[in-house]
C-alpha cells in the first residue's frame, strides 16, 4: 500500500511538473460541479491576461519619499474593509529585484525532474519541500499546482536548506526575502497604528516565522473544470503575493472578483490569525486560484505568521460592551491544526474558536 501511494505521488508530480500531453483534464483533477469556476472571462482561455469590465483594484501607494502616514493608514483600512485585500505600489523594492526573484522561481520548475524530486515530501515538518497536485478536499480531488515551500527567516539560518539549483536561487531569494520582510513589518506597523496600538505591537512571536512559497500552475487544457487552489483564507498574519499573470480571485459581496496584476505591485492579504487578533475589525478574505489554457503561471508568496506556541486572542483595546470578544484564547498551533483538519474550509476552521 505504501509503495502504491508513493508511486502515485511521484506519477502525479511528474504529470504537472513535466507537462501534460493530453487534451483533457484527468478525472482526478475535475472539481465537483458546485466548486467549478463559472463565468470565466473568455480571455482566460485564450490569454493569460484578464480584461474584466467593471474591474476595480484597491491600491495603496507608499509614495516613495512623499510618504503620508495618516493617508496611507486610511487607504489600508478602507481597502481591507471594502475588498479584503489591496495592491501595494511604490513600496521601495525595485522591479529588477522582483523580476529576478520571479525568474529563479520559474527556473526551478523548468529544471529536470531529478533535480526537483529530491525535495518532494508530504506534510509540513521539513524546512523545505516540493509538493504537487495536493488534495485538500474531502472529495479527494487534486489541485492543479506544483509548489516549492521553504523557511526564510532568519536568512542566515535558513539558506542552507534551500535548493542549490538554479545557481542564483539562494543569492536572489535571500536578498528578496529580507526586503519583503521589512516591507511586511512596515505594513504591520501601520496597521497597529490604525488600530490604536503601539507601532511594534506585532513584533516578536506574532511575526517570528516567515516562509517563501513559489507556486507553479502549469498550462491547463480546460480551466472551467479545475482549480489551482481551493477557496480558503490564509493561515498567516500577513501575506505578500508577487504575480505577473492573472489567476487570483477574491470573494467580494458574494461574487468572485479577479485580481489583475499591476506591474511592480504586491497583492497584500491579511490572514485568519489577524482576524482573530482584531476581533473581526479587519477580516481575512476568501480567495482561490484559477488556471489558464495558454501558459504556465508562477507566483511568489511571502508568508509572515506566529510561532506555534504564540497566543492568539482578541486585542484588549478593541473589546468593550459593544464589541465583546468573538474568539476564545488559542495558540497558533491549535489554529493551524484546525485549518488543516478542516481541509482549508474557512467556516469549519474557525468553528472551534468562536464564542458567538
Amino acid at each position: 500500500m505504501v509503495d502504491a501511494q508513493a508511486k502515485n505521488s511521484a506519477t502525479v508530480m511528474r504529470l504537472l511538473s513535466d507537462g501534460l500531453n493530453c487534451r483533457s483534464v484527468p478525472h482526478s483533477y475535475i472539481q465537483p460541479l458546485e466548486k467549478r469556476p463559472t463565468n470565466l472571462p473568455s480571455s482566460l482561455i485564450s490569454s493569460p491576461h484578464c480584461n474584466q469590465q467593471n474591474y476595480t483594484s484597491p491600491i495603496v501607494d507608499l509614495e516613495h519619499g512623499r510618504f503620508d502616514r495618516a493617508k496611507t493608514i486610511q487607504q489600508i483600512f478602507k481597502a481591507i474593509e471594502e475588498f479584503g485585500f489591496f495592491q501595494l505600489i511604490n513600496h521601495g523594492i525595485s522591479k529588477e529585484m522582483m523580476g529576478e526573484a520571479m525568474s529563479v522561481g520559474r527556473e526551478f520548475f523548468e529544471m529536470p525532474m531529478e533535480d526537483r524530486e529530491k525535495l518532494y515530501c508530504d506534510g509540513f515538518e521539513k524546512p523545505v519541500k516540493v509538493a504537487s497536485s495536493v488534495v485538500y478536499d474531502r472529495e479527494d480531488v487534486h489541485y492543479w499546482r506544483d509548489s516549492l515551500r521553504h523557511v526564510c527567516y532568519p536568512v542566515e539560518e535558513s539558506t542552507h536548506f534551500w535548493p542549490l539549483k538554479p545557481p542564483k536561487y539562494r543569492e536572489v531569494v535571500a536578498a528578496y526575502s529580507e526586503k519583503v520582510r521589512a516591507l511586511a513589518l512596515k505594513l504591520l506597523e501601520l496597521i497597529a497604528d490604525g488600530l490604536g496600538l503601539k507601532s511594534n505591537y506585532f513584533d516578536g512571536e506574532l511575526t517570528q516565522m516567515q516562509t517563501i512559497l513559489v507556486n507553479h500552475y502549469p498550462q491547463c487544457p480546460d480551466p472551467s473544470l479545475t482549480l489551482g487552489l481551493p477557496v480558503h483564507k490564509d493561515p498567516t498574519l500577513i501575506t505578500l503575493l508577487l504575480q505577473d499573470l492573472f489567476g487570483l480571485q477574491v470573494l467580494k459581496d458574494g461574487e468572485w472578483m479577479g485580481v489583475q496584476p499591476l506591474p511592480g505591485a504586491f497583492v497584500v492579504i491579511l490572514g485568519f490569525p489577524m482576524q482573530i487578533i482584531c476581533n473581526d475589525k479587519l477580516k481575512a478574505v476568501e480567495h482561490r486560484v484559477l488556471t489558464n489554457s495558454s501558459t504556465a503561471r508562477t507566483t511568489i508568496t511571502t508568508q509572515v505568521f506566529p510561532t506555534k506556541d504564540c497566543t492568539l486572542e482578541p486585542i484588549e483595546e478593541l473589546i468593550d460592551d459593544q464589541n465583546p470578544p468573538k474568539y476564545r484564547t488559542l495558540t497558533f498551533q491549535e489554529y493551524f491544526n484546525a485549518h488543516m483538519a478542516a481541509r482549508l474550509d474557512p467556516e469549519e476552521t474557525i468553528k472551534p474558536f468562536k464564542l458567538h
